[in-house]
């Protein structure tokens, strides 16, 4: 049990550590001041006194990094000093403080790129790169993620990306990547579908300007699978209301699996608010009509972390075990979870479709896309597409997912028409005509007389 006494200098210190820090705010404003006026004096530099360095204040004083004070942020806003700044970004953006990674650009090969920044790079003897990557390097000694290094990001001296997945593998956040030609669109949807299930969404344009990112922050650390879960299972939501969001969109999550692959880092995601990228208002935060917010700082202090247990709620709501939605099973898989096929299922109505459908026998099947509702030509889509097995087996070896899709789907699309592989006529057949649709295919393929 604690004690009054306990909890009394508890609160002493606290109320201590708060003015500390407003007179660490003020003794910087007074110092720059104070050198501003030395230079138009003419005073030397060396006359000028060294502003104190408050990303040491934690050893200092033994301060306490609890979710009280790094969650208390409601006042930041554009005028605010740097370390109150840089303490609400470490708050949101938080992965692995052992390690970070920086990205570099080689002009002369037209290359760029991120890689984990080590205290030993380069160092003759000691680095073996290229020969052995950092992952598998002996002497490999990483530098931690300081307040230092983030303030050098929002400066816009470095790029750093942050490893999202920790050491027990729980994430802080989530991350979602669109970066398809019309990625304001699907963004845009996949938005509408988290207002609609009353979850907050963040969304930022990314760096290059052609993309962007949506992000969900946790009150505390959730498993990876489950935030991915979660991830997951509102791309398949956006999906019946927007046919064209693609299946990748399953592979553009960060954390990018549900492990940490051996001796690996998992996957990093660069941070925002870089203020090189901000020059063209990348790398900021958005409203709806993707404008950047006029106060990015004030924006972030407003950001409403996700409990727990909302996720999980949010997760049996939408369909628990199924969160790729409905597709198609392979011989094996059907065998092992005959029952599965049964508890998936789209539902679709007859006003889904118009009354007929003219399909096109080609190389393909030829569906006429008007008329047809979203959903519909989401299920339909589904009907060619499948899980990857050697995604999932990798992933449970604990190895790279790199290069291996999630959902491999054989269809196709063009303006006017989804396009499904022959092989699907039957399935396609019995789907539409459960519903009473009529059918007609038209027989477009080249016959070779023998």
């Amino acid at each position: 049990m604690v004690s009054t006494w306990t909890m009394g200098i508890a609160m002493e210190f606290d109320e201590l550590y708060e003015k500390y820090k407003k007179l660490l705010v003020e003794v910087n404003r007074l110092t720059e001041e104070n050198s501003q006026l030395k230079a138009q004096l003419g005073l030397t530099k060396s006359e000028t006194p060294q502003i104190i360095n408050t990303s040491s204040i934690k050893s200092e004083i033994n301060y306490r990094d609890d979710d009280s004070v790094n969650n208390s942020f409601p006042d930041v806003n554009n005028t605010s000093d740097s370390l109150t700044k840089v303490r609400l970004f470490m708050s949101l953006f938080k992965g692995r403080d052992d390690v970070y990674a920086k990205r570099w650009e080689n002009k002369n090969k037209g290359k760029n790129g991120y890689s984990p920044v080590c205290l030993n790079q380069w160092q003759a003897g000691v680095c073996k790169k290229p020969k052995i990557s950092c992952s598998k390097c002996k002497n490999k000694d990483y530098a931690a993620l300081d307040e230092d290094v983030i303030e050098n990001h929002l400066r816009g001296n470095i790029v750093v990306g942050v490893y999202p997945m920790l050491k027990d593998e729980t994430c802080h956040f989530l991350a979602v990547d669109f970066d398809e030609a019309d990625w304001q669109s699907d963004i845009s949807m996949f938005r509408d579908v988290c207002i609609d299930l009353n979850t907050p969404v963040t969304i930022e344009r990314s760096r290059s300007g052609k993309g962007g990112h949506v992000w969900f922050f946790f009150e505390n650390p959730v498993s990876a699978s489950l935030a991915r879960k979660f991830g997951t299972i509102l791309l398949t939501s956006s999906m019946s209301r927007r046919h064209e969001i693609q299946f990748k969109s399953y592979d553009r999550l960060f954390p990018s699996q549900d492990t940490m692959p051996k001796g690996g880092l998992g996957n990093l995601i660069a941070l925002p608010l870089q203020k090189a990228a901000r020059k063209n208002f990348n790398s900021e935060f958005v409203d709806e009509q993707f404008e950047s917010y006029e106060d990015q700082w004030a924006f972030l202090s407003t950001i409403q972390r996700i409990p727990e247990n909302r996720l999980e709620d949010l997760i049996s709501e939408l369909g628990d075990g199924h969160e790729l939605g409905v597709l198609k099973q392979d011989e094996e898989e059907a065998a092992e979870k005959p029952w599965e096929a049964s508890k998936a299922k789209i539902e679709l109505q007859k006003d889904d479709f118009p009354k007929q459908i003219d399909i096109v026998e080609a190389n393909m099947l030829f569906i006429p896309k008007s008329g047809i509702s979203q959903r519909a030509l989401n299920r339909l889509k589904r009907l060619a597409s499948f899980k990857n097995p050697m995604f999932y087996k990798q992933q449970a070896m604990r190895l790279s997912t790199y290069g291996h899709d999630r959902v491999v789907s054989c269809a196709d699309e063009t303006q006017q028409y989804l396009a499904l592989p022959r092989g699907c006529e039957s399935e396609l057949s019995i789907e539409l005509e459960d519903l009473g649709i009529d059918i007609r295919y038209i027989d477009k393929t080249y016959r070779v007389d023998a």
